[in-house]
């Protein structure tokens, strides 16, 4: 049986795992702190603009077992805020619950605190990865996941400091690049203005700190949007890394979203200015706990690969995720994750990678990132399937729809439907079987 090691638990790790694991490799998945899903922890943000499609392509394909689990955990569905339609907006309490259940029943292995920070290589090949405690997991392919956030010395120097998130660097040791340890070197984002990273857009109030009038709000409509006197208006859209978020609607509003605790849609807002605006003068964060200060610093180290999501310069590495480019949002790291787990167990098995075709989105965004990133412009700006650049993109391109029987149908006449559900390594001992008999 092929043997896929996936190092890294968020939003990617998952997905590459349960891409795998369909594909009939057995699958260990590492994870650096106590809790699957990362960022996606206090994210919750699903199906918004361009990502109905790239969900649904997905779903086609076979591979939408994450998204599935998101609808069914929604806390809302169809909202919409600014620039942003056919919103669904999962339960950070509980879908991370419901993912690690689902790995389980697929029969992956998951490791926690296992923060991975040796690799050891015969030539160009990983042959097996150890973590700091000196547990070693061997693997015929590996899969990076480790993102590109923190560690919290980057959130120092490019940033605002550590605002404490919940990447929690300090109890479990900071992002370490499996790349990076193969000899292979990466890249490293940049913003409009030229400084180096970007930080994240979002932060998390807990919600029973606001007034009564706000909390009924988000219960009932899923969105808050309350306008800010000139006087307390905070302009940090061109930090943000969810450009498609930087809108002026972002600044001259608290936008607010019920994903369980209240997410503002900002990287960050000086506490005492909150604590100004009518029904939030007892406001507090719960992520970052210095919400008020400043918020992760990400796109430090992301990796070379080819269309398929195989690392460059590794035999048997790939990425998905942010390691894998300037792709920003969950569904973005479940697609690139689906790819790359599944192509792990072709590697494995010695099938020929696929490489998902331009006439999906999911195809198109990968192959248009990977030619951006060869650009010093490119590497300025992030993308996105639901906003910003590459929705533009989508909507040129005629990739954007909500019609969900006409995307089954385009993958189907792709000759893609179920593709992620295909047992590469169980249908692969059956033909060799047959041939014995035959011969």
């Amino acid at each position: 049986m092929a043997r896929v090691v996936v190092i890294g638990g968020g939003w990617a790790g998952c997905a590459a795992a349960v891409g795998a694991a369909k594909a009939g490799a057995k699958v260990v998945l590492l994870e650096r702190t106590d809790m699957l899903l990362g960022t996606g922890l206090v994210g919750g943000i699903m199906r918004n603009n361009g990502r109905f499609a790239a969900t649904e392509e997905m779903i086609a394909m076979g591979g939408g077992d994450l998204f599935q689990i998101c609808d069914q955990h929604a806390r809302h569905k169809n909202i919409k805020f600014p620039g942003h339609h056919h919103v669904n907006l999962y339960d950070i309490a509980d879908t991370h619950g419901a993912v690690m259940a689902h790995l389980k029943e697929l029969g992956v292995e998951i490791v926690f605190e296992a923060r991975v920070d040796k690799v050891t290589m015969e030539g160009t090949k990983i042959t097996e990865v150890a973590d700091q405690t000196g547990r070693s997991f061997q693997g015929d392919a590996f899969i990076d996941t480790t993102g590109t956030a923190g560690p919290m010395g980057n959130c120092a120097k490019y940033g605002n400091g550590c605002a404490m998130c919940i990447l929690r660097c300090p109890s479990f040791g900071g992002r370490v690049s499996i790349a990076k340890l193969a000899g292979v070197e990466e890249m490293v984002g940049r913003k409009a203005d030229g400084t180096i990273g970007a930080m994240s857009g979002a932060c998390k109030l807990y919600k029973e700190s606001l007034s009564q009038e706000i909390q009924e709000g988000l219960k009932r409509e899923g969105v808050a949007i309350i306008p800010l006197p000139q006087t307390l208006i905070e302009d940090h859209l061109d930090a943000k890394a969810c450009q498609q978020y930087a809108l002026p609607e972002f600044k001259d509003n608290i936008i607010l979203l019920d994903t369980g605790h209240a997410k503002l849609m900002g990287p960050f807002f000086p506490l005492d200015k909150l604590r100004q605006v009518p029904g939030f003068e007892y406001a507090r964060y719960e992520d970052p706990y210095a919400g008020g200060k400043g918020n992760s610093m990400r796109y430090f180290s992301m990796a070379p690969r080819n269309n398929n999501l195989k690392v460059d310069d590794v035999d048997n590495l790939f990425c998905a995720g942010e390691k894998a480019g300037l792709l920003v949002g969950h569904t973005e790291a479940i697609v690139t994750g689906i790819l790359a787990g599944h192509n792990s167990v072709r590697h494995a098995v010695e099938i020929e990678l696929l490489e998902l075709p331009t006439e999906l989105a999911i195809g198109d965004a990968i192959a248009f990132v990977k030619e951006m990133m060869a650009t010093e412009e490119g590497m300025g700006k992030k993308y996105t399937f639901s906003g910003s650049i590459y929705f533009e993109r989508m909507k040129e391109k005629e990739l954007y729809t909500t019609d969900v029987q006409l995307l089954k149908d385009k993958v189907q006449a792709l000759e893609l439907t179920d593709i992620f559900n295909k047992k590469l390594v169980k249908e692969l001992e059956i033909e060799t079987i047959e041939t014995s008999l035959c011969s």
